[in-house]
């Protein structure tokens, strides 16, 4: 198929689609229905919805009716499976007897057999019936058939009439496996319907029991007719089913033909089955398959579309694939095998004269659609603006009947569902309060988004619910997703609930406070309950501290719960109070003083799941307390908590942890009660190996014991855990070696004495070297954590630390060495206060030696430990010396690893910063130019570490020949490669002062070439940005240059000089350029119209530079000419500026509106005592610049 996509490695690429990665869970979204359009009750007013038309009661009529159905569904499967249970315990003794005739029965008699040598030899029958499909509840059988039982065994429960199968012309039983002679043997001569037919032999068929019904029967053209029977007639060697059975020649045999040929072998079997295929697919093509493969180019059908495209990569029996045309008419993008379910009709152009206007206007949006789904981005980015600006044109239904079902289209990849969600986004916005009717819809497809593994998908379903709502308003919403919240799948409850929190955050809580008490308080449905109480749970995760308004008003709706009769509901209410009390922290205990009394008699009397809730909300309710209160609360909670120590339950050890660790870290706990009473059970049941593996349990373990470890001390905690530094289990000692580095990192070593630094060295040393696994940053942050924490006490132990360092630097295995020359960075810092610098020095000897590394991982850590040596040792005291050093650095620079790459560049930087004297310039001129391939690396801090080291040499050997380089390096054409050198050229101005650039970087100007001239305005930009002030200088200089940038024809010179200007007005404001700054702005100005985003912004940015540096007045004189033209685009233009300019400076733009005479009608004169008006209560009034000014303005100065 289309998803796996060998790539050049010849390795399949990892799937883009969604599903590929969803969970069962998750995909329960694709057994939603897109609903049908709603009524909306704000546009049709008073009037009487039309009939045909789905009102809010037919949708809770509807909903009324599934929930009676599923529970009618498992009261029969309920049924059904005691009578199963009562039919094993009568079998459970049963009784030999021998074989009887077949008696005649009543026609309502199940049918029985009394052969029980019959029924010892074949298999258990399986009653399976319409309700064991795939959709429906499992285990539910038909109504209330009972199982037929063999022997003596009583008959069973009467049949309904309405449970037979009706068949034409009153056939045999449908269950009966009818003879090779098609004459049933043993059959009474009436062809009674409960005979079971036999083979000679006397045996009964082996033929599972299964109900039919009449629509599954194979129609027959041949075959003689079952006895009794009148019209039609079954076909020797067949049962009437949905899949013909028992024939000779088919792939699958029966037991009989089996039986018939002799025992075969499975490699027999495997041999026939291929044999069969082989024929099945050399066998030649009907006449129907070739037009089906071959499409006349001109006699597109869209029937003949739709035969390939029924089914996703639709095959022939024969297993083969039909491909798209390549070529598709009207400049459309590629279709995936997929696409054609939804858009083959687009493939046929004839018909477009004859369609509809509403026809044509689906077919504009399905080719619109197709591109943003499947075009190139500038194809998408048309399509896109044409859906958004014709939105309302081609109307909400035509829209959202189109996008919908692409969205919940099984084969739907990230990329395209996010595109796709896009277009409803921007279609929102414009269709505003006409996508009421279709609230729903978007709901069923976005809502799946909210519990998206993706974080991305999450924020991007929660943006399109939340302009939903502001779209189609409150009551809308509400009406929508009432009858989802006591929705009898909890898949639907869950993202349901979801939905609304966003839609409360959205409109704001308090608009829905009063909906959510009715459905927390329903009587109805404990569903209801449940989803409400989820609601306000979702409300505190997603609106964090903004609950504290709302907090009272939500544990008043959700308390009740506590006490609900529906163990379910009582979880849910403890979870939403631990949710909201942790949104709220360290404020709102008061609110949640009703629930204190419940949660703590629910503590004493519930276990299990409902016990780790009610634990899990106190433990977030204790936090709030005051430490008086915190002290007594915790002390009691912690009995219990001490208790459930002992749980095997994950779920519940994670909430204990987390419940320990929020009382144990609240004021009022003193420490002494922590180290008696809960250290020794904490530590007993909990540092365990076991712990170590689950990764949510490791890390809350770690949390709660490095809170403890803040409360404690050090000492108490690391002397109980330092052994285990030596444990076999390589998880565990990584546990332990997190959990000390934290602790030792948050409270220093002060508390360790001698012994236990002894032992807490010798651990971390066995630790490191015993490590086996990839995630080696644990052991490295820890050890180099300890060694930190100790400082000079570690001058002992780092002769052996040193020596495990060099001999690990020459084992095989590059992981080990990578490790050992990572430690040599973190304790380089410790190396120096202990004045070991002559360790120091053989370690850079050893690490100089194996520069040759062939591993880059291990030769970026080798160059990261050689950069810490350098920074600590200082450059006259290296060893081996900088001048041997740096030429062995140059060819590494052309590694093109990242890590090497980052490496190599900071420790030729520090050498040019700090030693460049000890290398001949020529050297550093050779570096210059590896250094330019730099610039193209994807990396940013390796193309800031390149820019940053062009500043270093230039400043060690002048800017002249580096600025040579880079200037030339302004004429290639790859724009990163060329933004990077700007920057860089602007960087040597910076530390080598301006004036040794500019001359050349103005003279390269002349060039007539657009790059570099852009390159040049671009440096000059940053460069104004970086020297600030220094440019009142160089002003007068580059002005003529700007002038004839800003009037160049081309809007990326206009757009970069405007940028230019921007940083000049804002680093000379104040210093006495405005004069050349006027003469800048006039050349600006007239750029105000451009349409073109990049250059807008740029011009915009320019002209608020200059209110900066001019004043907001002289701004303001350019504005008011434009204000009230003619033409509004124009006005528009001028409006922008003057909004701005107002946002940014108001007060100062009081001066310089113009004086106006007061007329009779308006009173114009501001005189001073008018401006700041004092109120009683002392607030200060400002009166803003009334829009009658401007308009009498207007009238006096057209």
């Amino acid at each position: 198929m289309g998803h796996v996509d060998p790539v050049d490695d010849g390795l399949p690429k990892k799937s883009q689609r969604i599903i590929d990665r969803e969970d069962d869970y998750r995909r329960r979204r694709l057994a939603r229905i897109i609903s049908p359009e709603r009524h909306d009750p704000f546009a049709a007013g008073e009037a009487t919805p039309d009939p045909s038309v789905r009102t809010y009661a037919d949708a809770m009529r509807e909903n009324d009716l599934q929930k009676q159905k599923e529970q009618l569904l498992r009261d029969i499967a309920q049924k059904k499976k005691e009578e199963e249970e009562k039919a094993k315990e009568k079998k459970a003794v049963p009784e030999q007897q021998p074989v009887a005739a077949p008696k005649r029965r009543n026609r309502w008699d199940q049918s029985q057999d009394g052969d029980a040598s019959a029924a010892a030899g074949s298999k258990k029958a399986k009653t399976s019936s319409d309700w064991d499909a795939p959709d429906a509840t499992p285990g539910i059988g038909r109504w209330d058939a009972t199982p037929g039982r063999v022997g003596d065994a009583t008959p069973s429960v009467r049949r309904n009439r309405w449970d037979e199968t009706p068949t034409p012309g009153r056939m045999a039983d449908a269950d009966a496996t009818p003879a090779a002679g098609g004459i049933t043997p043993g059959a009474t001569p009436s062809g009674a319907w409960d005979a079971t037919p036999k083979l000679p032999g006397g045996l009964v068929t082996p033929t599972p029991k299964k109900q039919r019904s009449r629509w599954d029967e194979t129609p027959a053209s041949m075959g003689s007719a079952t006895p009794g029977g009148t019209g039609a007639a079954t076909p020797a060697g067949y049962t009437p089913g949905p899949t013909p059975f028992g024939g000779d020649n088919l792939a699958t045999p029966t037991p009989g033909q089996i039986a018939s040929r002799g025992p075969m072998t499975p490699e027999q079997y495997q041999l026939l089955r291929w044999e069969r295929d082989i024929e099945e697919r050399n066998r030649p093509l009907t006449d129907e398959e070739l037009d089906t493969i071959f499409i006349p180019t001109h006699t597109h059908t869209s029937k003949k579309a739709a035969r390939y495209t029924n089914t996703i990569g639709h095959t022939i029996n024969r297993g083969q694939q039909f491909d798209v045309p390549k070529e598709l008419p009207g400049g459309l993008p590629l279709m995936k095998p997929e696409d054609y379910q939804y858009f083959g009709t687009l493939l046929n152009e004839e018909e477009e004269e004859q369609l509809s206007p509403e026809e044509q206007k689906e077919r504009k949006i399905m080719k619109l659609l197709l591109k943003v789904k499947n075009g190139t981005p500038p194809q998408r980015k048309t399509a896109l603006r044409q859906l958004t600006d014709k939105a309302r044109e081609f109307g909400a239904g035509p829209l959202f009947n189109k996008i919908l079902p692409l969205l919940m289209q099984p084969t739907i990849e990230d990329q395209e569902r996010h595109l796709l969600v896009k277009v409803i986004d921007r279609v929102l916005y414009k269709l505003d309060e006409l996508v009421r009717p279709f609230v729903h819809k978007i709901l069923v497809v976005i809502e799946p988004l909210l519990i998206d593994e993706d974080y991305y998908a999450r924020v991007e379903g929660r943006e399109i619910i939340s302009n939903l709502s502001k779209a189609a308003g409150l009551a809308t919403m509400i009406a929508a997703m009432r009858p989802d919240i006591d929705n009898i799948d909890e898949y639907v409850r869950n993202t349901t609930a979801r939905a609304f929190s966003v839609v409360a955050s959205a409109l704001g809580t308090p608009a829905l406070l009063p909906f959510l008490k009715a459905v927390c308080q329903s009587k109805k449905s404990w569903q209801a309950r449940h989803t409400g109480i989820k609601i306000v749970q979702q409300i505190a995760i997603l609106m964090g501290c903004a609950v504290l308004p709302h907090l009272k008003s939500l544990v008043e709706i959700i308390e009740h719960g506590l006490s609900d009769e529906n163990q379910k509901v009582r979880t849910i209410t403890a979870l939403s109070l631990a949710t909201l009390a942790e949104a709220a922290a360290p404020y709102g205990i008061e609110s949640f003083d009703t629930v204190l009394k419940p949660l703590w008699k629910g503590i004493r009397s519930h276990r299990g799941k409902v016990l780790a809730a009610f634990l899990k909300a106190i433990g977030f309710i204790i936090p709030l307390m005051d430490a008086l209160y915190a002290s007594y609360y915790t002390k009691e909670v912690m009995q219990i908590l001490i208790r459930e120590f002992q749980s095997p339950d994950e779920e519940m050890k994670k909430i204990v942890l987390k419940v320990v660790k929020q009382c144990v870290s609240t004021e009022g706990v003193e420490a002494d009660y922590i180290r008696n009473d809960i250290l020794p059970e904490f530590f007993r049941h909990f540092w365990v190996r076991r712990m170590a593996l689950d990764r949510r349990n490791y890390k809350q373990l770690v949390e709660t014991t490095v809170e403890m470890a803040n409360k404690v001390g050090v000492a108490d905690i690391v002397g109980r855990i330092v052994e285990d530094l030596k444990d076999e289990s390589e998880p565990y000692r990584r546990m332990v070696m997190e959990t000390i580095e934290k602790v030792v990192a948050n409270l220093g070593a002060s508390d360790i004495d001698a012994r236990l630094e002894e032992l807490l060295i010798d651990g971390i040393l066995y630790a490191f070297q015993e490590q086996t696994s990839d995630d080696a940053n644990v052991m490295l942050n820890g050890f180099g954590a300890v060694v930190n924490a100790l400082g000079q006490r570690v001058k002992p132990y780092l002769p052996q630390i040193c020596g495990t360092i060099k001999w690990r630097l020459n084992n095989k295995s590059a992981k080990v060495r990578q490790q050992a020359a990572d430690l040599i960075s973190r304790i380089a810092i410790v190396m120096k206060q202990c004045q070991e610098e002559q360790l120091m020095g053989h370690l850079g000897v050893v690490l100089y030696e194996y520069l040759g590394e062939e591993y880059p991982e291990v030769l970026g850590s080798i160059l990261g430990a050689l950069k810490a040596i350098v920074n600590v040792i200082g450059m006259t005291k290296m060893t081996p010396p900088i001048k041997d050093l740096l030429p062995r650095l140059t060819p590494i620079l052309k590694n093109r690893h990242e890590k090497v790459q980052e490496n190599c560049i900071d420790l030729v930087g520090r050498i040019a910063d700090r030693g460049a004297e000890f290398v001949p310039a020529r050297e550093w001129m050779r570096i210059c130019f590896e250094l330019l391939e730099m610039l193209k690396a994807h990396k940013k801090g390796i193309r800031r570490a390149t820019v940053n080291t062009f500043g270093y040499i230039a400043k060690a050997i002048g800017p002249q020949d580096v600025l040579a380089t880079l200037l030339n390096n302004l004429k290639v054409q790859e724009r990163q490669n060329r933004v990077c050198t700007t920057v860089a050229i602007a960087i040597v101005a910076e530390t080598c002062s301006p004036f040794t650039v500019l001359p050349a970087l103005m003279n390269e100007y002349r060039v007539p070439e657009l790059n570099v001239q852009n390159g040049v305005l671009k440096s000059l930009s940053f460069l104004f940005e970086y020297i600030g002030e220094m440019g009142k200088d160089y002003i007068y200089a580059v002005t003529p240059l700007l002038e004839d940038a800003l009037m160049d024809r081309d809007l990326v010179h206009r757009q970069t000089a405007a940028s230019a200007v921007k940083h000049m007005a804002l680093g000379v404001a104040g210093l006495g350029c405005e004069d050349a700054l006027v003469h800048l702005l006039n050349y600006v100005w007239p750029n105000i119209f451009e349409t073109s985003p990049h250059v807008i912004n740029a011009v915009m940015e320019a002209i608020e530079g200059m209110r900066v540096a001019l004043g907001p007045a002289v701004i303001l004189n350019y504005c008011l000419q434009g204000l009230f033209h003619p033409a509004r685009k124009v006005r528009e233009v001028y409006w922008k500026i003057y909004n701005s300019l107002y946002i940014g400076a108001q007060d100062a733009l009081v001066a310089a509106y113009p004086a106006l005479d007061d007329d009779g009608d308006n009173i114009y004169s501001r005189p001073e005592l008018a401006m700041l008006v004092a109120s009683e209560g002392g607030a200060m009034f400002r009166i803003y610049f009334p829009l009658g000014i401007l308009t009498r303005f207007a009238e006096e100065f057209p």
